[in-house]
């Protein structure tokens, strides 16, 4: 199923342009438009007192009552019930470039922002950590709580582990691969894997140990690590999807994977650039996983990019794009930004 959508704002670049902002072929000539990547004040505003995510949404969430959350860069981080959208951000920090969010064991939210550190909300106040609190950078592209409670963040100058008093900062210095974040995921043994702008790597407690194919080659630019049910890890990078078993790695695919999913059935879902200009949202079929040609179905395509992931308890399936968010029932795709009452397909 393929969609051709209008784009209403913009559509930032994904895989490599600077997080900090954007190169423009016409440098804005404001403060106001350098500051928000071109956006003019008229746009900003749009995107900050829409009722819906009308902005790139790089992350999906769900909390623990069943809402769902969403990071929706310049617009702001909302929540989502079931029946309607509530920012909660607009109106009580501004407007920021926010990438993820994470609820954490406490029923707490954190805010990751590229432009302007973290933001932790208790549900009736915000408190912003940045640099001058300890924190390795400004920009922020991943949360993650591993299972002490330790609130980890992937930054662009190596990783931050907060344990509710202070952080402590991991760079290349203390063998991290690369000081570039982008995804975080703590496995089953507790090792934590990290993506980066460079190679990945994994750290059992001790010591960082990067990946490396058995022909030496590392992993370059990977956005998303997840672990399936069967105790994998799976990852994408610039040569596709990779599955790794523990001794070996396997190039699932070369369908590039940006975002990865393990559903309830145990369907692999990836959103991810398959050609030049054309991004996907994909379903690997279970039955098929370890054949050498895994059964693959591209379930919607086009542009927009196709971001963010994530199956809501429900079993639909949440995907974020270069100007909102969609969700997929398995027959209807409802894009929320069409229309208060939901454009469907």
């Amino acid at each position: 199923m393929k969609y051709t959508p209008i784009y209403t704002l913009f559509l930032m670049s994904v895989f490599h342009t600077s997080c900090g902002g954007q190169n423009q072929t016409n440098p804005p000539q404001s403060n106001f438009s350098k500051e928000h990547n071109g956006l003019s004040e008229s746009q900003l505003k749009e995107l900050t007192t829409s009722r819906v995510p009308m902005s790139q949404v790089r992350n999906v969430k769900q909390d623990r009552n069943g809402n769902i959350l969403i990071a929706a860069s310049w617009g702001g981080v909302f929540r989502y019930d079931g029946k309607s959208f509530i920012n909660l951000t607009s109106s009580k920090i501004g407007s920021h470039r926010f990438w993820d969010v994470l609820e954490d064991r406490r029923g707490n939210l954190w805010l990751a922002s590229t432009d302007s550190g973290v933001y932790y909300y208790n549900g009736k106040s915000f408190q912003h950590f940045t640099i001058k609190d300890g924190l390795a950078n400004n920009r922020v592209m991943s949360i993650y709580e591993d299972k002490a409670g330790n609130i980890w963040f992937g930054t662009g100058s190596g990783v931050s582990r907060y344990d509710g008093k202070s952080f402590r900062n991991f760079t290349t210095k203390e063998g991290l691969s690369n000081n570039d974040l982008t995804t975080i995921m703590e496995d089953k043994t507790g090792k934590l894997w990290f993506g980066t702008r460079g190679e990945a790597c994994f750290y059992d407690g001790k010591t960082f140990t990067t990946l490396k194919n058995k022909d030496g080659k590392g992993f370059n630019n990977v956005w998303s690590i997840i672990e399936d049910k069967k105790g994998s890890i799976w990852f994408g990078d610039d040569d596709g999807l990779w599955r790794y078993n523990g001794s070996a790695f396997t190039n699932v695919s070369q369908r590039r994977a940006y975002a990865i999913v393990e559903d309830k059935k145990g369907n692999i879902w990836t959103t991810g650039e398959v050609n030049p200009k054309v991004w996907a949202l994909s379903r690997y079929d279970q039955k098929s996983l370890y054949n050498k040609m895994p059964t693959v179905t591209e379930i919607m395509s086009g542009p927009p990019a196709f971001l963010g992931l994530l199956e809501a308890n429900d079993g639909s399936i949440w995907f974020g794009s270069g100007g909102g968010v969609y969700r997929y029932d398995g027959k209807i795709f409802t894009d929320f930004k069409s229309a208060p009452s939901s454009a469907r397909w």
